[in-house]
């Protein structure tokens, strides 16, 4: 086994782009470490597969639900009707399931991570809309098979009762919300206006809850009634509590504002604020907070920024690059403005580890909450290496902080500069296994842009690193 000491300054080939800063295990002029806050207490966190199987037991448990009401016949409207009952009920079963994943609460979002709670939402939105139009196809072709008409006579017959037309104008509305999500949609829409429309899902829940009570879908009795009653209710308090009364009570507990905006480099920026009784947030290194800047032409917009130091003296920093028209204005803000902060989210964070060593790997402005990882994650000299990959040297962020942290704990410190298209690679398995020999005994931390992020996972597995010791939290916006 090799350490920071012991290996030479030139054990990878020389390239033009490629510079490293390996520092010496007892340095030679001892520096102070900087003061790091004792550990918060472990927050409660609920793990992927737990949450998977928990809301499996639900589907299940809802099927069950379906069964006991089901009465067997082979004729054909009998037929339609129970399976439309039974794609009913999973899809009020799945319309709950998809606001639970995005109801923020904390044992979820620190167990299972933000970013992976966003894809099930939107992976399982597509079945969910797809479970709505079989309900109503299904039940459209049974009503029609009972009274022999046709489908268009039997539609605008339906819409008369009040509950199908609660069912109709909610499934539109979800419509509504899922085609805005779509990819080529998305890249269309402002955020905001997606916000916007992605409130509408909470009235489309309210309208499909009220055509279920109102229809044949619970008509096991008033105990499936009070059921599936007790358990909408219980989602909605979830999501008042924690996307309405949470963020409120922090903003009035915590009193936050602009102290200081700093230049780090070519349109990135450093935004420190302060406020009261911090600790009380239990902020871990490499988690994140949903940020809202109370600016003109900012308060509207509540964007995820990870801090990028740990929490002292009652103080957070973000460090943010403009790529957007909200991003640029978070330059000109000045000290005094109020700050509205949800969180702390995402999973990124020590409580992963696995392993005594490991390997930090950023991409850009993806060095924020790895900086701070490198800065408290626990390690003896020789633990910790940071690989940190830009276009060139002044692309380099907190590149001062990073050096000084490595001085002061023995760790290893690899700059990886060079444009994305050039020949040479530093990401490649091979160039990662000359850097890191011990690749495989590590767990690597990975955060940069979606493109950058894919690329080196696939390089680490293909490096040897198993992929559940490779860790990565991101979003595209």
């Amino acid at each position: 086994m090799t350490s920071p000491a012991d290996t030479p300054t030139r054990s990878f080939p020389a390239h033009p782009l490629y510079s490293r800063i390996t520092p010496q295990a007892v340095p030679p002029r001892p520096t102070r470490a900087p003061r790091i806050p004792p550990a918060p207490a472990p927050p409660l966190r609920t793990s992927p597969r737990a949450l998977v199987t928990g809301l499996a037991a639900g589907g299940a448990l809802t099927v069950t639900l379906w069964l006991v009401q089901a009465e067997p016949s082979l004729r054909l409207d009998a037929l339609f009707a129970t399976l439309a009952h039974l794609s009913g009920l999973l899809a009020g079963y799945g319309i709950l399931t998809m606001l639970l994943l995005m109801a923020r609460v904390p044992a979820i979002e620190h167990g299972v991570g933000a970013d992976r709670l966003a894809r099930w939402h939107a992976l399982g939105g597509r079945y969910v809309l797809g479970l709505c139009f079989a309900h109503a196809a299904l039940a459209l072709c049974g009503y029609a098979a009972h009274t022999g008409t046709d489908i268009l006579t039997t539609t605008l017959d339906l819409m008369r009762y009040p509950g199908l037309a609660a069912a109709a104008a909610g499934t539109a509305l979800l419509t509504a919300v899922g085609a805005s999500s779509a990819r080529a949609v998305r890249r269309r829409v402002r955020h905001e206006t997606w916000r916007a429309l992605h409130l509408l899902t909470y009235l489309g829940a309210g309208l499909a809850f009220a055509h279920q009570l109102s229809g044949p879908d619970l008509a096991g009795g008033p105990l499936a009634a009070w059921l599936w009653t007790m358990l909408h209710s219980t989602v909605g308090v979830l999501l008042v509590w924690y996307r309405l009364v949470v963020p409120v009570r922090q903003a009035l507990r915590h009193s936050l504002r602009v102290i200081e905006v700093r230049t780090e480099g070519p349109g990135v920026v450093s935004v420190v604020m302060q406020g009261l009784g911090l600790d009380a947030l239990r902020a871990e290194p490499g988690q994140f907070f949903r940020w809202r800047f109370l600016h003109r032409r900012l308060w509207r917009t509540s964007l995820p920024f990870s801090l990028s130091a740990p929490v002292r003296d009652d103080t957070l920093r973000i460090t943010v690059k403009a790529c957007g028209d909200h991003t640029r204005r978070i330059r000109r803000l000045r000290p005094g403005v109020r700050v509205l902060a949800t969180g702390p989210f995402g999973a990124l964070t020590a409580h992963r580890r696995t392993r005594r060593k490991v390997l930090l790997l950023a991409g850009g402005v993806g060095i924020t909450p790895l900086r701070a990882l490198f800065e408290t994650l626990p390690g003896n000299p020789g633990d910790l290496t940071l690989l940190y990959r830009a276009g060139d040297a002044a692309q380099l962020v907190l590149r001062e902080e990073l050096e000084a942290i490595a001085d002061s704990r023995g760790a290893a410190l690899h700059y990886l500069l060079g444009p994305s298209d050039d020949p040479f690679d530093p990401l490649a398995p091979h160039a990662l296994r000359r850097l890191v020999p011990d690749l495989d005994e590590h767990d690597v931390y990975l955060c940069g842009p979606p493109g950058m992020s894919s690329a080196a996972a696939g390089a680490l597995k293909r490096a040897g690193v198993p992929g559940s010791h490779i860790h990565t939290e991101h979003f595209a916006f």
